[in-house]
């Protein structure tokens, strides 16, 4: 029965649990992320008590609660600034994000006719997109939102996730210094932050699409501005081989910086000095050479590249060279239009051990006032400057932060290598080196005696790792020179999923990158009449296609079990009745019974043996075919010094042993005396 004063603790304890959320939510402002629309809130007391002398509990019925569809919409960046542009300029994005900021996962909706984006300023829309691959560039795949006929909806945004979308434009020609060129997506009312307003049905919105939000469809505004300057158009040369050249030679560069356009360059300042600079990163995978001699002013940065060249830190003494990651070359305190640089030589040695597939590449700015501080279009100085067709520098795909800059590549010469080993140790070494390591696995024949042969076939699979040791990216071949008679092998280099056979000379290709590794599967099908506990090994390759001579071996043994039981005894007759060997009644039979792990065990620790855990032996005298148990009767109690024995009864024990290590041996002996 309940006890008289349950019902009043429950709810002084309901009351008081309440009272401490309230006190809990009036202090933290209950600051908690959206929960996600459809969210189903579930609530069920529980209460334990007791009548004084016996414990109880039970549960309340179960209350749930659905959150509701709450729309939200914001974009941004709400009064924004691209770097800055000139007459004339072409390809310019504009970069806006259109966040859901509401509890479930909606659409956006963008007017026909390119209607959502428009442009205040000397200039026009090119293009308009969303950037479906979010590569931040538009390409064919991306959804056009300019020269739409109709009404695109977006694909669906999760919650809090968000789309981007990017605005092409082209300054006017005439554009002049100080103007600005705007772009708007959306046209939401209000003040700034000009998000997640009631959605009004007007003509150039961005809107949410989903009707089952309880606070109808929302829209938002974002707008983004550049400022047209001045031009002086900066063209930087680089000269260098083009290889290939061997790892550790020596790689010459020369710069060279020209004004080509119509008005002059001022210097900017650097640790103290002002000048035009040509500045050059020491290019990845190379160190400064010792002993040139560079201008006088010349200075030198061991801040990362991750920072602006402007930003770094400079000194004018040289550092240890192979920290140096910057060079400031001084060119003049101005460079006037038409004029150009005296041509600056700069030699780099190219480091050892490094992926000779991937081409050393050397990327250079050149900074000065009144240049165009902005993403890298063109400078290639062709026939028409500064008309953003991205020719012959390849600049168009260099972010530079700021200045005009260059790049060129170097090839290098490439030697390939390979190890293969067991799974996670390509470079393990087996008995005399790392051709012949190895990975033993076993197949598990049943109880066959030694000297028989399996009744069934079976199938073994081993991961082998291989690690491209060369200094490029290579294919491999891989393989298997040794099969054993009448076995089948085959090499899976995608995790098993499909296998090539390659018992009678076939093979398999596999491309690793520089300095990487991979898993291969090797399934090996062990056939039917081989001899038990016997080890079979096949021999795997892998090949470099760079440096055919390049190969490495490793070894996949497959056992038939690789624990033998060996049984033996002896006969002791004291009873003075026939020899002192001979079985009579009252003599006592010592049975003895080697076991061994046959597996192998040399080879360095990287190599995969085989240890047997925990074997138990058992010598049962009255399951056939033995029957000692009837004839016999315990003597002594039964011994192994590496083992645990018990004695099940009269007439049966077992022998457990934790572990029997590659190569090890044990011996189990029971005495028994003959009835």
């Amino acid at each position: 029965m309940k006890h008289p004063n349950y019902s009043q603790a429950i709810k002084k304890f309901l009351f008081y649990a309440m009272a401490v959320i309230a006190i809990a939510s009036a202090m933290t402002g209950l600051t908690f992320g959206q929960t996600p629309g459809g969210t189903v809130i579930s609530n069920q007391a529980s209460a334990t008590y007791s009548d004084g002398t016996n414990s109880y509990s039970t549960v309340s019925n179960t209350v749930t609660v659905t959150v509701s569809n709450v729309s939200g919409l914001t974009i941004t960046p709400d009064a924004g600034s691209n770097p800055t542009v000139v007459a004339g300029q072409t390809l310019v994005l504009y970069n806006f994000t259109v966040t859901n900021t509401g509890n479930f996962t909606d659409q956006v909706r963008f007017m026909a006719s390119g209607a959502s984006v428009r442009l205040n300023g000397p200039g026009t829309v090119s293009r308009a997109v969303i950037d479906v691959d979010n590569s931040s560039t538009i390409n064919a795949g991306d959804t056009d939102i300019k020269t739409n006929g109709a009404a695109v909806v977006s694909a669906n945004i999760l919650q809090n996730g968000n789309i981007h979308v990017l605005v092409e434009v082209s300054v006017n020609a005439g554009a002049t210094t100080g103007q600005t060129v705007q772009v708007v997506l959306g046209d939401a009312g209000g003040a700034s932050p000009f998000d997640n307003q009631a959605a009004d049905s007007s003509t150039n919105e961005v809107r949410t699409v989903s009707a089952s939000s309880v606070n109808g469809l929302r829209e938002a505004k974002g707008d983004i501005s550049a400022t047209v300057v001045d031009d002086a158009l900066l063209k930087l040369s680089l000269t260098a081989p083009a290889g290939p050249v061997a790892l550790g030679s020596d790689i010459t560069y020369t710069w060279q910086l020209a004004n080509t356009g119509a008005r002059d360059v001022s210097g900017v300042t650097l640790n103290g000095l002002t000048q035009v600079y040509i500045i050059a990163p020491i290019p990845a995978r190379t160190v400064l050479k010792a002993g040139q001699v560079f201008p006088a002013g010349t200075l030198y940065t061991t801040t990362a590249l991750t920072t602006a060249p402007l930003s770094a830190t400079w000194v004018s003494v040289a550092p240890p060279l192979n920290t140096v990651t910057r060079i400031a070359f001084p060119v003049g305190a101005t460079l006037t239009a038409g004029a150009s640089s005296a041509a600056i030589n700069m030699i780099v040695t190219v480091n050892l051990g490094i992926n000779a597939s991937i081409p050393i590449d050397e990327i250079g700015d050149a900074f000065g006032k009144n240049t165009v501080l902005a993403t890298i279009t063109d400078q290639s100085g062709d026939a028409t400057p500064n008309n953003g067709d991205g020719n012959a520098d390849f600049n168009e795909t260099y972010v530079a932060g700021a200045g005009h800059g260059v790049i060129q590549q170097t090839l290098l010469t490439q030697v390939g290598s390979v190890l293969l080993g067991p799974s996670g140790a390509p470079a393990a070494v087996g008995p005399t080196d790392n051709n012949d390591d190895y990975t033993n696995k076993s197949t598990n024949p049943g109880n066959i005696a030694p000297g028989n042969n399996t009744t069934a076939s079976a199938q073994l699979v081993y991961v082998n790792t291989l690690q491209n040791n060369g200094n490029a990216n290579d294919t491999y071949t891989l393989d298997a020179p040794t099969v054993p008679a009448g076995f089948t092998v085959e090499i899976s280099t995608n995790g098993g999923t499909s296998y090539t056979d390659v018992s009678s000379g076939g093979s398999v290709s596999l491309a690793v990158a520089f300095g990487a590794s991979a898993n291969i599967n090797v399934r090996v099908t062990v056939p039917v009449g081989k001899a038990v506990l016997t080890a079979f090994s096949t021999t795997v390759r892998a090949t470099s296609t760079v440096t055919a001579a390049a190969n490495n071996r490793t070894i996949d043994r497959s056992y038939t079990g690789f624990v033998q039981l060996t049984k033996s005894f002896t006969v002791a007759n004291g009873t003075g009745v026939g020899g002192a060997t001979d079985p009579v009644p009252g003599a006592v039979i010592n049975y003895s019974i080697v076991y061994a792990n046959i597996s192998s065990s040399n080879g360095d620790a990287n190599c995969v043996k085989l240890t047997a855990s925990n074997l138990v032996i058992t010598e049962d005298g009255l399951a056939a075919p033995n029957n000692w148990g009837t004839y016999t009767t315990n003597s002594p109690a039964p011994t192994d010094p590496g083992g645990t024995i018990v004695t099940v009864s009269a007439t049966k024990y077992t022998d457990t042993v934790v572990s029997v290590a590659p190569g090890a041996t044990g011996t189990f002996t029971f005495k028994r005396s003959i009835n």
